[in-house]
C-alpha cells in the first residue's frame, strides 16, 4: 500500500475497532506503515486475525484482540491484553459500527396506497435502539476504556461518522440517526478532552462499496442497482470511493504536527456528494 502522506507514527499504540472490515482494515495496514504498533479489534476474531497477519508478515507489528464494544467486561478484558503486549493507548480509532435491517424500510417515501411492505410505521423500536448502540454506545463505552490511557500524556481520537450525518439517506432512518450522533459526539468529546491535550475528530466516508453495502449497490451478477444510479447521480465525481482514497483524511486528522491545532472536526470523503444539491 502506498501511503498519501508521510506521517510518523512510530511506537504509537493504537487500537481500532472494527478493524475486519474492508475500511478499518485499511486504517489498519496503514498505521503500521507508519510505525504504529496496532491492535486489531473487532468482534469477529478470524476476520481480526487475519488483519494482524497481513501486518506482521510485512514486518510490522500488530495483534489480533477479540472484542464486544456494547459489553464492558469484552472491553476491560481487550484492554489488559492491549496493555500487557503493546501498552497503553496512544490512538484510539472508534471504527465499529454498522446498520440493521430492523431500523431499514423497504420505501424511500409513504404511499398509503402500496401495501404489504415495511414502511416507518413498522420499524422495529428495538432495532433501531440496537443501531444507536452499534454506532454510538460502543465508541462511548471503548473511548471510556482505552481513553484513560491519554490523560496526562496527551493521545488522539478518530471516530468514524457518515455522509448520512450530512444528509439522510431514503430506508435507513437508525443508521442516519445513529451516525448523525456520532458527529455530534466527536464534537462534544472534542470540547470536554481539550485541556487534556487529547484531539479529538471524524471522517465522514461518502460512497465506498464495504461488506455491509455491496448488496445493496450491485446485484448478484455485478450490476449497479437502482440506488447506485441515485447515488451516482448525486455524486459530482461520478463514482464509488476507494478505501485508500480515505488515508489522506484519516493519517492527516492523526498527525500531530500537521493538525495539531484541529479538534472537532468531522471532515468528509465524499466525491463532492455533501456539496451537490442536484440541480
Amino acid at each position: 500500500m502506498k501511503l498519501p502522506l508521510n506521517v510518523n507514527l512510530k511506537d504509537k499504540v493504537t487500537v481500532i475497532t472494527g478493524a475486519g472490515g474492508v475500511l478499518c482494515s485499511a486504517f489498519a495496514e496503514a498505521l503500521a506503515q507508519c510505525g504504529a504498533k496496532v491492535a486489531v479489534l473487532d468482534i469477529n476474531a478470524e476476520a481480526a486475525q487475519k488483519v494482524a497477519d497481513r501486518i506482521t508478515e510485512k514486518g510490522d507489528t500488530a495483534i489480533a484482540v477479540p472484542v464486544n464494544c456494547l459489553d464492558a467486561e469484552s472491553l476491560k478484558a481487550a484492554h489488559a491484553i492491549v496493555a500487557e503486549k503493546l501498552g497503553p493507548c496512544d490512538i484510539l480509532i472508534n471504527g465499529a459500527g454498522g446498520n440493521n435491517p430492523r431500523g431499514t424500510t423497504d420505501d424511500e417515501q409513504f404511499d398509503a396506497a402500496v401495501e404489504g411492505i415495511k414502511t416507518f410505521f413498522d420499524l422495529d423500536p428495538a432495532g433501531v435502539r440496537f443501531v444507536f448502540d452499534l454506532n454510538v454506545i460502543a465508541a462511548l463505552m471503548t473511548t471510556q476504556v482505552f481513553a484513560r490511557d491519554m490523560i496526562g500524556r496527551s493521545g488522539n481520537i478518530l471516530n468514524i461518522s457518515s455522509m448520512n450525518a450530512f444528509r439522510p439517506l431514503t430506508k435507513i432512518p437508525a443508521y442516519s440517526g445513529a451516525k448523525a450522533a456520532v458527529s455530534n459526539f466527536t464534537q462534544w468529546l472534542a470540547t470536554y478532552l481539550a485541556k487534556s491535550g487529547i484531539r479529538v475528530n471524524a471522517i465522514a466516508p461518502g460512497f465506498f462499496v464495504t461488506n455491509q453495502n455491496r448488496a445493496l449497490l450491485f446485484t448478484e451478477d455485478g450490476k449497479p442497482t437502482a440506488r447506485t444510479g441515485k447515488i451516482l447521480a448525486a455524486t459530482p465525481m461520478n463514482r464509488f470511493g476507494e478505501a485508500d482514497e480515505l488515508l489522506g483524511a484519516f493519517l492527516f486528522l492523526l498527525d500531530d504536527g500537521a493538525a495539531s491545532f484541529i479538534t472537532g472536526v468531522v471532515l468528509p470523503v465524499d466525491g463532492g456528494f455533501s456539496a451537490y444539491s442536484g440541480v
